[in-house]
Parts: C-alpha cells; sequence; structure tokens
C-alpha cells in the first residue's frame, strides 16, 4: 500500500484529502507544518507528499527546498496561489505537480495517481552507472569519473529524467513537462540552454545526451562521440 504525508495547517483540508485518500486505498500521515514535514520525510517512508505553501513557521517552498537535499520523494504542492511566478518557482525546486485552491479532492487523487504512476515506471534503483558517470539517486550526488559534480537542481533533474528514459527519443514538449511541470511558462530555449549547462557539467559524458534534429534529446549511455549542438 502506497503510503502519502499530507502537510497543511488546516485540519479541514488535511481531513478531506485523508478521506478521499483512504478511499482510494492509500495509506495516510499528516502534519501542519513545514518543520515537521521535513523529519518525518527524513525519518519514515513515504511513496509522495502533498504540501500546502502557506503555512505559519515554515512555507511550503522552503520545506521543499530542504527536502530535496536529502530526498527525492515525489511532491504535489497545494496553493492558493494561481499566478504563473509562484507556479514557475515551485517546479524549479523540484516539485511533481502543482494544484491550486480551491480544488477537487477527486482531481487530486488522479493527478496523485498519475506522479506515482510516473515516479514507479522510471524506477532505476539507488545507483547508476555507465562508463564515467555514476550517480546516487537516494544522495541527488552525481560522479564523473570518480569525482563529485556539482549540478543546479535543474540540472540534476534534467540528467535525472534523461536516466530513467535511457534510449527513448524525448521530445522538447515531453521534457518541458515533465522536468519544468505543467504549469511551466516558457519556450524552449530555456530547455536548449539547460541541455547545454548540463553538458558541460557532464564533461566526458557530455556525449551521452545526443541532439535528436527536429525532435528534441536522447540519452544514450554507451555514447563515445560527442553531439554538435544544433539550432532548432
Amino acid at each position: 500500500m502506497k503510503k502519502i504525508l499530507i502537510v497543511d495547517d488546516e485540519h479541514g483540508i488535511r481531513e478531506v484529502v485523508k478521506k478521499y485518500a483512504v478511499f482510494n486505498g492509500f495509506e495516510i500521515d499528516e502534519t501542519s507544518d513545514g518543520f515537521s514535514a521535513i523529519e518525518k520525510v527524513k525519518n519514515n517512508k513515504y511513496d509522495l507528499v502533498i504540501m500546502d505553501v502557506m503555512m505559519p513557521e515554515l512555507d511550503g517552498f522552503t520545506a521543499v527546498r530542504r527536502i530535496r537535499e536529502f530526498s527525492n520523494i515525489p511532491v504535489i504542492m497545494l496553493s492558493a496561489k494561481s499566478e504563473a511566478y509562484d507556479k514557475i518557482n515551485a517546479f524549479e525546486i523540484g516539485i511533481d505537480d502543482y494544484v491550486t485552491k480551491p480544488f477537487s479532492a477527486t482531481e487530486l487523487m488522479l493527478r496523485v495517481k498519475a506522479v506515482l504512476s510516473r515516479a514507479g515506471s522510471q524506477d532505476v534503483g539507488d545507483i547508476f552507472e555507465a562508463g564515467k558517470l555514476k550517480i546516487d539517486f537516494k544522495a541527488r550526488i552525481v560522479y564523473i569519473d570518480g569525482e563529485r559534480v556539482n549540478l543546479s537542481p535543474k540540472e540534476y533533474d534534467l540528467l535525472s529524467f534523461f536516466i530513467k528514459n535511457n534510449g527513448v527519443a524525448l521530445s522538447r514538449e515531453k521534457l518541458l513537462t515533465e522536468v519544468w511541470g505543467y504549469g511551466y511558462f516558457g519556450d524552449d530555449r530555456t530547455l536548449d540552454t539547460h541541455i547545454k549547462l548540463l553538458r558541460k557539467s557532464l564533461g566526458a559524458c557530455a556525449p551521452m545526451i545526443v541532439t535528436i534534429r527536429g525532435l528534441g534529446y536522447r540519452f544514450e549511455s554507451d555514447a563515445t562521440e560527442c553531439p554538435e549542438d544544433e539550432e532548432q
């Protein structure tokens, strides 16, 4: 049974989400503040977190940032804020979906199932190794030829998604949707810029990210020739 952590300072919202989650076959834990949420994720095994934004003492944005320092657990954010800036900020820090209040509990459960389905289908274990590249998914640490590489959060998210879709041709739309999120407002150049930065960070392993003219990119763990950056 999948276990979900519900984080919201409003008791009524926690109860509604809990009721629908239990009905859909999920085990539930709950808390009312960001500090407690961080500790719970550190000390317990959850499959997904539903995190409110506006909470006293520690807001949801900050809580997710701190959780991302040690865990890649899927997060769905709840917020009364519907502005594009807030959504973009949320996806930049690594959430998986963004739901605006007031929301349909039925729709939220569908989103929960969709996020869990994606996470499950992309499971490649805790450690991935190919050539000089090694990534520890639990620790969110990347090594090139034994040396630790410091990636930005978005570079890491891109690389992680590529690895979990090794050998699959990924369109720009797919990458923007899955890595930046459904609420992303921007253009393809944002993706291309991050790809260039990621290739630079990967150094000798940059050839693993292959450009597909007119479509997007593909990760090839056995690639040996450096791809050329192409204007799309």
